[in-house]
């Protein structure tokens, strides 16, 4: 029974966040540019399909990836310290060196399944008539991706402060946009947005907040937070970085020849 509670409550928050999307369509369909909406029906059907999709996804979030994240966590750090967090307050980084692996592959294989990765890795292709490999840029993402998880959970571990990380962080972006070619910053910039989104951030933000939940000393508020600022930084760097040493390796081929 409380499933059905939760199913319709995530059903009546997605109509309502869909609603102003739909509302703001049809007003500039018909007042702005005044004709009536094409293929009226397959826009329902969709409407409809993509109500039912974010409601179903909002209950797999709450129902398994949240729990799952939360609790590999737990056992995560409960097996690496040997110690539970209720009768310890010294906290050693190395004693977490499991979390920060895994830290890194559920951010690699997070963002690997990222859809919007995904379809900006094909467009950068097409465009680029082949220039941009989609599944290079898709690993060179991911692994930046996986480098930031795994970093910015040994900074929860730590405790140190979140801004230093990411000062430091564009203060490598920086450098690295005017030591790159100019065609590859603007792909570089959106790949550090698309990183951030449907399936990327609820794993991430399940495992910040568990494991600063399970860090003696640590508060989920204060530190739990901030991990999907650096999923966010860290793919600006490997992409630029994947540019600049294809770009260096092309050099040297055609060197050779």
């Amino acid at each position: 029974m409380d499933f059905v509670y939760n199913l319709a409550g995530a059903a009546l928050s997605t109509v309502l966040d869909v609603a102003p999307i739909i509302g703001i369509l049809v007003l500039f369909q018909v007042a702005v540019l005044r004709k009536k909406l094409p293929n009226l029906r397959r826009i329902i059907s969709g409407f409809i399909c993509v109500l039912l999709g974010l409601t179903l996804f909002l209950i797999g979030l709450e129902e398994a990836l949240f729990p799952i994240g939360e609790t590999m966590v737990q056992q995560l750090t409960a097996l690496d310290t040997g110690v539970s967090a209720e009768f310890t307050d010294t906290v050693n980084w190395q004693d977490y060196l499991l979390v920060y692996v895994f830290a890194g592959a559920i951010g690699f294989a997070t963002t690997i399944a990222e859809p919007p990765l995904i379809a900006v890795a094909i467009k950068a292709q097409d465009v680029s008539g082949g220039a941009v490999n989609a599944w290079g840029l898709r690993l060179a993402v991911a692994a930046g991706v996986a480098v930031g998880v795994a970093l910015g959970c040994f900074r929860i571990v730590t405790g140190t402060p979140l801004p230093w990380y990411i000062i430091a962080g564009y203060v490598v972006v920086i450098v690295l946009t005017f030591r790159s070619g100019r065609s590859i910053v603007p792909l570089a910039y959106d790949c550090g947005g698309v990183t951030t989104s449907t399936v990327t951030v609820p794993v991430v933000a399940a495992l910040g907040l568990g494991l600063a939940a399970n860090v003696p000393g640590r508060s989920p508020l204060i530190d739990g937070f901030g991990l999907i600022a650096f999923a966010s930084v860290f793919p600006i760097m490997s992409v630029l970085g994947y540019a600049m040493i294809a770009s260096w390796l092309n050099r040297g081929r055609n060197l050779k020849t």
